[in-house]
């Protein structure tokens, strides 16, 4: 890098007395904010750093300063770093030299420093040296006129596989065509400015846009261009930022055979109708020198009109508006002799509103405020408090552009206008005069007026204006700045401080960005992302983790690298098996006919993916397992041509496209075998899959591909189809994949000196960090990286509270959650962390999220060196001892086991979930742990389900009933008077928990019975008042006690709740939880019942016979679930199903109809409907004796056991039991 000290110094001598450097350097007479030293380097010169040094022997020295650069001494531009910071750091003493390497090499003539702070106890001076080196360029200007330009003209039409074309522009005019490059049959791009941006242009028969950079380039600064073509893409590059671009197939072969500027094209401009009008340096295409070659007459550039090998640059002087106090106060002009006013300005701003400009009316004939509000312009005039007029014009006026004003007041007529006749103007007639009676303010007024007319009611103003005129005579704002005219206070003037905040967009993700003056802001609405940059993506990465929010199977987007660039997708998550699987649809599920084509010998068909090829790919490797069915049904069709023939048939899978795949479902990959083949039970053992066979009969070969490497299923090619009598159908199902490996990679800290480190961590701009963990510590660190100063460290920094700091030289940032419960209780917490160029953020759990933002004018570079500690510190000191798992850092995840595997005091894994998951057990289901996770553990349940959350319910009709036998663990003898006391009374004789849910319009209705061996029975009914009665029978010598709900209207089609506790004595019914009877009676316990045949009671054996019709849901018994035996476990339970048994979800609270029969899910558009049949089922209490009929009712028996003489039975009565008479009999 060049660093030559050069330049001298020219100062102005308006305000400054320059000091020989005997006398120790500059200080001017006055030390405020309104000073500044002008270097003149001569000529256009290339500034590498700068060095300040207080005034000699004094205690006279700068803090902080600004620095400007210009070409012209108008038009200042301050430099800002990499950041954005615009401020320099300056000494520290008068003595010390102190330098600053400019980030990016700054190219003017003049260079201005402008104090900002100094030493309190001394005034501004300084001592100043400027280093670089000399700048040489070839630069020509145009017009603006259709008439000039230049063409080069490519000396040999070659395809070339790479072409650059670099330049320079400088310009006002916010739109005009800079540049067009084409080709054969006038294919090609331009260049173009519209409204301040860079367009990069296709030109052919239909142009298009292709990209779009930069923003505000109409600033009359230099801007540097760059366009690369490569093979199959455009580079374009506006000053700092680069936009990759796909070249249009139709370039494919496409040459460049001429570059032009200005009017030569055989091509209408898609967007601008004007010529560029500016100045344009160093334009080179493939190392020629355009410029050059056109100055020196060169054959291959043409030159035609008014074209001028150096940059004239008009002078226009800007005011920049930074805050509420800055404001601009000019003379009025005389009053003309109608009384009227003319004048006009023009301004840029992001601000939706903001005073303009206000003066008072003369002989205090009110105020004039001329404003903007919701980006449009408004004029009114107030006296005395209320507004004698009001105009409108114009609209969307922050959009940052230069937008013109224009108010006279001539002969009774107002006028407001904007942008003349592009904005739209407004007019009145009012009814006094409208002029100047003294001054004009711009921007807002003097603090010292504080008249209540002169108030300002309005936003303050921020932003620029420039062209400043006053019955049509220029204001000179220099004046203004050498305080020779008017006044002012905190300005910015020659020069406009607008910033584009949107450019390049900040938002990620496709977060749209609006800002004001001062800030941004992201909308993240459809975005899928959230927080303050749309980094952190609001969805889950699998599954699985949906699983452990608490969710059930359904619809769910699945973000696969979580902040990262690849965008959701709708998978369907089913949750109803022990493990989750995510299942990704394609276009074809179904089993599908072949319909050969004539004279085609092959069938192709393609599959096409709900989700894209990134998602898929990551779902695919992030996942423990995947499979995908391949089914096959053939007659005379044959499929892979074994045991060696070429194969008629394969199918592509893998990434892209796919590779070509000859083995089938069941099998190993590269075996060219299916299923049967490898178990070898194939029809004809000497083929390796059932359709080689080549039968008439229908054979299929069917079964799982599991290679992950090989999913999914992009294509099949099916051959031997066109046979004469040959028929197939093939299946290819939905991709499943479960297991999220990274969800449970974790690692296991025992000490606090243990750590794990990995790679920097690059997290510049955005970085988002998320874990879970638990501990039994009260402190310790769980990730640090550090830098030469910048650091990132979250911690936990007591039992309560975690830590979330870093530093990006702003000085350190700090963001607490603090939870009321105890972190350290070994139970999983989540933390969430984000630090983005606004703000930074900390989420722990479900907690309230806390945010702390970020200087808007500040450093913004997150900038690490040293390696990412992981439950440790550089240091080795507050260690964590604990578990960290599933630790991703925008997106990506660590691989804690594998490095945990190798690294002492460090154990991968880490078990035990159930203390943070088993609460998502509900309904008495029982957590289980598992290695990676835990399973909800539903057989002592009535519900089911993947959190046992599924309530079982049944649609009854007159005729149905479900009768669940209590086998006896052993044989009694028929004389035996020992009875196993211990056992009968726990088990039965000293209470019971039953429990179910109904629905029925039916009244009296009988809903459960149960018997015992002692002629015992409980018997649970909705009577003819449609009120619940439940009736104990323990002692057969007494009347069965009679329990009555005063809940009434039972029967009333609406879902009801019993829940019936005993114990002992003690009886407690709740119906639907609006009454709770509570029923203390003194019931014998120790029955002696003699073996006597008896008769069921008459009252029950009436209701027995009307049956029941409604839904009867959750039966339980105790630990017995009779009912959902019956409808899922039919074949392994001791059930007896009589009638017609539908399962249904007539037990949902949101259920409306009792006695639907259908259960019907929606997926994907499409519609399964079930109905469940009529099952037996079976399952084994011991202690209860049997129960059996002499005229037994018609029954299927599970197995075709019909041991009914030493059981028990537990009825569901919702049928007619035709009952002569019921006898016990016991052995």
């Amino acid at each position: 890098t060049c660093m030559k000290s050069c330049g001298s110094y020219v100062i102005n001598q308006s305000f400054f007395i320059f000091l020989s450097a005997g006398a120790g350097g500059w200080s001017p007479l006055v030390s405020d904010r309104y000073q500044w030293l002008e270097v003149d380097l001569g000529e256009r010169t290339k500034i590498t750093a700068v060095a300040t040094q207080g005034r000699y022997g004094s205690s006279d020295w700068l803090t902080y300063y600004l620095l400007m650069f210009s070409d012209t001494g108008h038009n200042w531009k301050q430099y800002r770093q990499e950041d954005s910071i615009g401020s320099f750091p300056g000494n520290s003493n008068a003595d010390s030299v102190v330098q600053h390497k400019l980030q990016q090499p700054a190219i003017a003539r003049f260079l201005r420093l402008i104090p900002l702070d100094w030493n309190p106890s001394g005034r501004i001076g300084l001592r100043l040296e400027t280093y670089g080196c000399p700048y040489t360029s070839d630069v020509v200007s145009f017009d603006g006129g259709s008439s000039s330009g230049l063409v080069f003209r490519s000396p040999v039409s070659r395809r070339t596989s790479r072409d650059v074309v670099t330049l320079k522009f400088k310009t006002l005019r916010n739109s005009g065509t800079l540049l067009r490059a084409e080709g054969r049959d006038g294919l090609g791009f331009s260049l173009e400015l519209e409204k301040g941006k860079l367009l990069l242009l296709k030109q052919a028969s239909e142009p298009r846009r292709l990209a779009s950079l930069g923003s505000l380039l109409d600033d009359q600064h230099w801007h540097h261009v760059a366009v690369e073509r490569r093979s199959s893409h455009l580079n374009l590059t506006v000053d700092k930022h680069t936009e990759r671009v796909q070249i249009p197939a139709e370039f494919s072969h496409w040459d460049v055979e001429q570059v032009a500027v200005q009017g030569f094209s055989s091509q209408k401009s898609l967007v601008s109708k004007r010529n560029f009008q500016g100045c344009l340096e160093n334009l080179l295409y493939n190392g020629h020198n355009l410029i050059e070659l056109a100055r020196n007459n060169d054959h291959q550039v043409t030159v035609v009109g008014n074209v001028t090998f150096s940059c004239a640059e008009p002078v226009s002087v800007a005011v920049t508006f930074t805050g509420p106090q800055s404001f601009l106060q000019l003379p009025g002009a005389t009053a003309s002799s109608s009384g009227g006013v003319s004048l006009g300005f023009q301004f840029r701003t992001w601000n939706k509103a903001g005073l303009l400009l206000t003066f008072d009316l003369p002989q205090q004939g009110g105020v004039v405020w001329l404003y903007l509000s919701e980006a449009r312009l408004r004029l009114q005039i107030h006296k005395g408090g209320r507004a004698l007029l009001e105009l409108t014009a114009g609209a969307a006026l922050n959009d940052g552009q230069w937008h013109s004003v224009e108010m006279n007041s001539k002969r009774g007529r107002l006028t407001v206008a904007v942008d003349k006749e592009e904005g739209g103007s407004a007019q009145a007639s009012p009814l006094f005069p409208v002029a100047i009676e003294s001054h004009l303010f711009f921007g807002g007024k003097h603090r010292s007026n504080t008249s209540h007319e002169c108030r300002n009611p309005f936003n303050v103003f921020q932003g620029c204006m420039r062209l400043l005129t006053l019955e049509n005579q220029n204001m000179d704002l220099i004046m203004v700045q050498q305080k020779q005219l008017g006044n002012y206070s905190n300005l910015q003037i020659d020069m406009c401080g607008i910033i584009d905040r949107c450019s390049p967009s900040r938002c990620e993700h496709g977060g749209r960005c609006s800002q004001s003056w001062t800030v941004f802001h992201c909308n993240c609405s459809d975005s899928g992302y959230s927080g303050a940059t749309c980094h952190s993506s609001v969805y889950e990465q699998s599954c699985e983790a949906y699983k452990h929010n608490g969710n059930t199977s359904g619809h769910f987007y699945i973000d696969v690298d979580g902040s990262g660039p690849i965008k959701p997708q709708l998978v369907y998550c089913n949750m109803t098996e022990e493990n989750t699987w995510m299942v990704m649809q394609h276009n074809n599920t179904e089993l599908t006919r072949v319909r050969p084509s004539p004279g085609v010998k092959q069938h192709l068909v393609h599959f096409d993916y709900s989700s894209r090829e990134e998602q898929l790919s990551v779902a695919i490797s992030q996942s423990e397992h995947c499979e995908q069915e391949l089914s096959y049904h053939c007659r005379k069709s044959r499929l892979l041509n074994t045991p060696e023939g070429s194969p008629f048939s394969w199918w592509l899978g893998g990434p892209g496209s796919g590779r070509i795949q000859t083995y089938w479902g069941g099998a190993h990959p590269g075996s060219q075998q299916c299923s049967c083949g490898l178990q070898g039970d194939c029809v004809d053992p000497q083929h390796y899959c059932n359709c080689d066979a080549d039968r008439m009969e229908w054979t299929e070969d069917s079964g799982l591909l599991t290679h992950k490497e090989s999913l999914p299923v992009r294509s099949l090619v099916l051959g031997d189809v066109q046979r004469p009598g040959s028929e197939a159908a093939y299946r290819v199902g939905p991709l499943r994949c479960r297991g999220d490996k990274n969800f449970w990679n974790a690692a296991f800290f025992d000490k606090e000196t243990s750590y794990l480190h990995f790679p920097t961590f690059h997290g510049e701009l955005s970085a988002d960090i998320s874990f879970l963990f638990k501990t039994t510590a009260s402190s310790g660190v769980f990730l640090e990286n550090l830098g030469i100063k910048d650091f990132i460290r979250i911690e936990l920094s007591s039992s309560t509270q975690v830590l979330f700091s870093f530093d990006v030289g702003n000085g350190p940032l700090e963001v607490l959650v603090e939870s009321r419960d105890p972190l350290n209780d070994n139970r999983w917490h989540r933390v969430r962390a984000e630090r983005n160029i606004k703000e930074a953020s900390l989420r722990l759990d479900d907690l309230p999220v806390a945010t702390q933002e970020a200087p808007t004018d500040g450093h913004f570079h997150l900038q690490l060196n040293s390696q990412l500690f992981i439950g440790g510190t550089a240091s080795r000191q507050k260690g964590f001892r604990g578990c960290i798992r599933s630790l991703q850092l925008n997106g990506v995840t660590l691989d804690l086991e594998e490095r945990a595997k190798i690294t002492p005091g460090v154990q991968p894994g880490c078990p035990g979930h159930c203390s943070s998951y088993g609460s998502l057990c509900q309904n008495q289901g029982r957590c289980v742990e598992r290695t990676n996770g835990f399973h909800c553990d539903c057989s002592l349940s009535a519900y089911t389900g993947v959190f046992c959350q599924t309530e079982v319910s049944a649609s009854f009709k007159p005729g149905s009933s479900v009768s669940y036998t209590f086998k006896e663990p052993y044989e009694l003898s028929r004389n035996s008077s020992a009875l196993p006391s211990s056992i009968y009374s726990d088990m039965t004789l000293r209470g019971e928990n039953v429990s179910l849910s109904f629905r029925t319009n039916q009244s009296p209705a009988l809903l459960l019975y149960v018997s015992s061996y002692y002629r015992e029975h409980l018997a649970l009914l909705v009577n003819k008042n449609d009120k619940l009665e439940v009736r104990y029978k323990l002692d057969s010598s007494r009347e069965a006690e009679v329990l009555r709900s005063k809940v009434r209207s039972l029967a009333n089609g609406q879902l009801h709740t019993v829940t019936i506790r005993r114990l002992s004595d003690s009886v407690s019914v709740q119906v639907t939880k609006h009454s709770t009877i509570h029923i203390f009676s003194t019931f014998s316990l120790i029955v002696f019942v003699s073996p006597e045949s008896g008769d069921l009671d008459p009252d029950l054996a009436r209701l027995a016979s009307l049956g029941f019709a409604g839904c009867l849901s959750v039966v339980q018994f105790n630990t017995i679930s009779p009912l959902k035996a019956a409808l899922l476990h039919p074949d392994t339970s001791p059930v007896v199903i009589s009638g017609p048994l539908v399962q249904s979800n007539c037990g949902s609270a949101g259920s409306a109809n009792p006695y639907a029969e259908e259960n019907t899910h929606h997926l994907s558009g499409m519609k399964w409907t079930s109905q469940l049949g009529l099952r037996d089922i079976t399952i084994v209490v011991p202690l209860l004796c049997s129960m059996t009929s002499s005229t037994a009712p018609l029954t299927q028996t599970s197995g075709g056991k019909k041991e009914q003489n030493k059981k028990s039975q537990l009825i569901i009565l919702e049928s007619v039991l035709l009952w002569t008479q019921i006898g016990v009999q016991c052995s």
